[in-house]
């Protein structure tokens, strides 16, 4: 179907999504909720790559809402998937959970010292935490709990009883050739991440059942006796239900009747679009590996049909790449998850990375350096939706970022650019008397009056260096003076520091610091410390970046490190005319 012209108002995704997904709804089911849905397995650790399946029905849900509709986001956990395998770093675990491999997720134990019953509830209680913290509005569906207590017996029964339709048209794709398999995570460089989203619309393998001798059977039962799927159905009788099934595994047998048994699913293939029929999902977006020809959504397009149904609006969305990985010091299996990145960035940034860009465009979620830049794109883009100059998706996108239809996220009073908050959580380590003194020197016609102004962004820049700068990176001040140096120092490099000591105490703000440091260096070779760079000849460039090593060299005993003016104001002004010679 094509994409129902934008509107007029603003040009992003999400409002072209929204005007597509409201009048698909209309037509299927006038008067009633629109309905768009997520599928989320948590057979571990919910990645960042996992977030996108939540976060674009989300955004375009949120659109609806504040345009009056009433809309329901469901989350699917597909908690009665089978465990698959143990993850790797998953803190509480060992080889011995593999015994649990499969059943149903929500019959696994939870990691060694959860307080959580099993293993579903365990990895799905840290994300719907995240999503509380993001400002996402859904409804909640424990798969398990819909099957166990029988909410599908009549999809079961009319899957079971159109086997062979169902059959006819898997059929079409099984002597396709399957798409080669994208290596495993574990094999990507952890520098440079893409986050696949394994298991993000249900199942990370695309079982579709199997056909034996006695036929195709769309459903799966777990044993009665080891609790797993490894079973095969051997007869099913339409007219009464009865059911019997042998278990692979210890060859245990049983007879139901289907009519009345609840321990089995529906095949990931056919179990999918089922939901959507029985739902009535106007718009749920699908990952890479569920989009290619052959694969589940794309299959589920033609099972839906059986069930009543059409396939859903479904955009697929492209990969979410990850830096700075391998500077993580709490190890997940090496992915990150939403409350990895929460604990160094605000939810609004967050946010905003997923809403600037189309769903088919990757993106990085940045845990290095370049998180730094991040904020500063965030603040400069913050700054001109103040002034009014953002462009028109520019300002819905922030606008998705720092609200939902419910009302603003809670945001930092006071927001100081996040890389100064860095360098004095670094330069502090966490001191907050020091913090607040360093915070309120930074502009002293303004002093905070207490850090609560600067959080939660000031907690989030004291997460990230504590957990993702290495040590041989961090900062820490000389005690003593390095005397050799000094006294090696040629005349003009003391003239230097000596210009520089001499202005400190009229030049004692993060500003007025700045104009002095960069010109000393300008007044030495003859021009006026107020010179614009276009009034400089390009040597003045070679004569700062020397000055600021040697400035380094006598702070912090490195040619780098933070921000000088904020470096200088974190050490205060005796010590550092105490380290520069004084």
């Amino acid at each position: 179907m094509p994409i129902v012209a934008q509107s007029t108002e603003t040009t992003d995704w999400v409002s072209r999504f929204a005007d597509e997904v409201i009048e698909e709804s209309e037509r299927r089911a006038p008067g009633k909720p629109v309905v768009v849905a997520s599928g989320l397995s948590p057979s571990g650790p919910i990645h960042l790559g996992n977030l996108r399946e939540v976060m674009t029905p989300h955004l375009v849900a949120d659109e609806i809402r504040r345009r009056g509709h009433e809309v329901r986001h469901l989350i699917s956990w597909d908690d009665y998937d089978r465990y698959r395998k143990v993850p790797n770093g998953v803190e509480g675990t060992d080889a011995s959970w593999a015994e649990h491999i499969g059943k149903p997720l929500t019959s696994v134990p939870a990691p060694k010292g959860s307080a959580y019953p099993n293993w579903a509830e365990h990895f799905k209680a840290a994300m719907v935490a995240s999503l509380a913290e993001l400002g996402v509005e859904f409804d909640g569906i424990s798969q398990t709990a819909q099957y166990t207590s029988g909410v599908y017996r009549e999809q079961i029964l009319h899957a079971m009883k159109h086997r062979a339709d169902i059959d006819a048209i898997l059929d079409q794709y099984r002597t396709k050739k399957a798409p080669a398999k994208k290596p495993q995570q574990s094999q990507k460089p952890v520098d440079d991440a893409e986050l696949e989203a394994e298991a993000g619309s249900g199942a990370a393998e695309e079982d579709d059942g199997s056909s034996g001798s006695a036929g195709y059977f769309p459903y799966k039962p777990f044993c009665a006796s080891c609790g797993k799927d490894l079973t095969t159905v051997t007869a099913y009788d339409d007219d009464t239900t009865e059911l019997t099934y042998v278990c692979t595994e210890d060859g245990f047998t049983e007879t139901v009747l289907l009519s009345e048994f609840n321990r089995g699913k529906l095949v990931w293939k056919v179990d999918w679009p089922m939901r959507w029929a029985y739902e009535g999902v106007i718009f749920e977006p699908s990952g890479v590996d569920h989009s290619s020809p052959g694969s589940s959504f794309q299959v589920g397009g033609q099972i839906v049909g059986i069930f009543g149904g059409e396939r859903p609006i479904g955009p697929m969305y492209a990969f979410v790449g990850i830096s700075g990985m391998a500077k993580m010091s709490s190890s997940k299996g090496g992915v990150p998850t939403p409350a990895d990145a929460l604990q160094i960035m605000e939810p609004q940034l967050l946010r905003w990375l997923y809403a600037r860009r189309r769903p088919n465009q990757s993106f990085k979620i940045a845990f290095d350096q370049e998180i730094q830049r991040l904020y500063d794109e965030w603040d400069k883009l913050d700054g001109k939706v103040a002034e009014g100059a953002a462009l028109p998706a520019d300002l819905a996108a922030h606008s998705r970022a720092v609200r939902t239809a419910a009302g603003e996220l809670p945001r930092t009073p006071r927001p100081m650019p996040y890389r100064t908050l860095a360098s004095v959580a670094d330069i502090t380590a966490g001191a907050e008397d020091q913090t607040l003194r360093i915070l309120s020197e930074l502009d002293p016609a303004h002093p905070l009056s207490t850090l609560d102004e600067v959080r939660p962004r000031l907690d989030k820049a004291e997460a990230w260096i504590n957990t993702h700068v290495p040590a041989d990176q961090r900062t820490i001040v000389r005690d003593e003076p390095d005397t050799e140096l000094l006294k090696s120092l040629d005349e003009p490099s003391q003239q230097s520091l000596r210009l520089l000591r001499d202005g400190l105490a009229d030049h004692w703000s993060l500003d007025g610091l700045s104009h002095l440091v960069y010109g000393v260096p300008k007044v030495q070779a003859g021009f006026s410390a107020d010179a614009t760079p276009k009034e400089l000849p390009p040597e003045i460039k070679t004569a700062q970046r020397t000055f600021f090593a040697l400035l380094y060299h006598l702070l912090v005993g490195r040619d780098t490190g933070p921000r000088l003016p904020t470096l200088l104001l974190a050490v205060g002004q005796e010590r550092v005319r105490r380290l520069l010679g004084e």
